[in-house]
């Protein structure tokens, strides 16, 4: 080759044709202008691909906060990345309950919808029917009948009548535990920084469980608790109205007017206005439970859901080993290769972009 190219050059010096050209003649003038040439368009180039590498390395850098960086090895650190995943799951779940995210209207219609239904259900008619009423109040009285008023037949009837707000109570308190729990499911399944440790995710959706069943079962002992209050301490004001009421659609001088009435306490119409009484009193209980049993929940079960569903769970963490710390933080062996990847791509990137800035500098 070399001496190829020193043939080259003597005959482009001893040309009468080409010697007043022999310095830009040859094929090592035309390696040299080619390389002036690429150089150039490289230069041109080099922005471009810089900028493509610096978005690339934008990209990549990106996906590994996504992933997720490495886990630390000693407990102490391990430890505090379990508690920031559990603050960045609890902090989706309340914005969940609310309003941030959907979700937590669904308690409200609990309330305003299947609670009201439940109420209107409920087989008063049946319990307050003539037939029932007679059969209560004789039953109540024993074998000696009531005086004036069959007061214990008017409680039987309302303590029976009560009774059937449990089912509705509690059932109140069941849907609201269901929605809890779709809240946690949906909560973890948003929490980005939980996908990498699908241990973690079934111990947090395990104790969060959990604390949802004893706010629950709080909540049901609350509920029942208002409907036995009104059980057992009935609000005498409602009934000593009833007389008076009954007294004004009569006349109390006309003595043949009281002997009907006394006649009339052991007839359909006597009990018939008993029941509507009893009815009466009912409702009244019915629109005031209407009230206090959301408030119950709402305390016992959705307060306590923001303030302190996982504070169990954060009790037992504190008290696990570092092999136990590192167990919850197993990854998916899919994302571990996708980030050694990801990392791997990344270096390649900057390596480039280091070579590209010191060629740029050096020239």
């Amino acid at each position: 080759m070399i001496v190829a190219r020193r043939k080259e050059r003597e005959y482009f010096a001893t040309s009468p044709d080409y010697g007043h050209l022999a310095g830009k003649m040859g094929s090592e003038y035309l390696a040299k202008l080619l390389s002036k040439h690429l150089e150039s368009v490289i230069r041109s180039r080099i922005p471009s691909i810089t900028s493509l590498i610096n978005k690339s390395i934008e990209e990549l850098e990106s996906e590994m906060d996504h992933l997720g960086r490495p886990i630390a090895v000693d407990a102490g650190a391990q430890l505090y990345t379990i508690l920031e995943l559990c603050r960045a799951f609890d902090r989706i779940f309340k914005e969940h309950l609310d309003g941030g995210r959907p979700g937590g209207d669904r308690i409200y219609g609990v309330f305003d919808n299947q609670l009201p239904a439940a109420l209107r259900k409920l087989p008063f008619d049946r319990h307050l029917s003539l037939q029932n009423v007679k059969k209560v109040v004789s039953e109540a009285d024993g074998y000696q009948p009531h005086l004036i008023a069959p007061e214990q037949g008017y409680r039987r009837l309302i303590e029976g009548s009560l009774s059937y707000f449990r089912g509705p109570a509690e059932a109140s308190a069941d849907a609201v535990h269901f929605v809890l729990k779709e809240l946690v499911r949906k909560s973890i399944g948003e929490t980005q920084e939980l996908k990498r440790f699908p241990t973690l995710q079934a111990e947090i959706a395990a104790a969060a469980n959990e604390a949802l069943e004893r706010f629950r079962d709080e909540g049901r002992k609350t509920v029942i608790r208002l409907v036995d209050m009104e059980a057992s301490y009935l609000t005498v004001e409602f009934f000593r109205k009833l007389p008076q009421e009954v007294e004004k659609a009569g006349n109390p001088g006309n003595s043949g007017n009281t002997a009907s009435q006394a006649v009339d306490r052991y007839s359909d119409g006597h009990f018939r206005r008993i029941g509507s009484n009893v009815s009466s009193y009912v409702g009244m209980v019915s629109e005031t439970l209407r009230t206090t049993i959301p408030k119950a929940i709402v305390y016992c079960q959705v307060r306590e859901a923001k303030l302190s569903l996982l504070n169990h769970f954060y009790t037992q963490i504190g008290r696990k080993e570092a092999k136990q710390l590192g167990q919850l933080l197993d990854e998916d062996p899919a994302m571990m290769e996708r980030r050694l990847q990801c990392a791997k791509r990344l270096e390649l990137y900057k390596a480039a972009r280091d070579e590209i800035d010191s060629v740029s500098w050096a020239r």
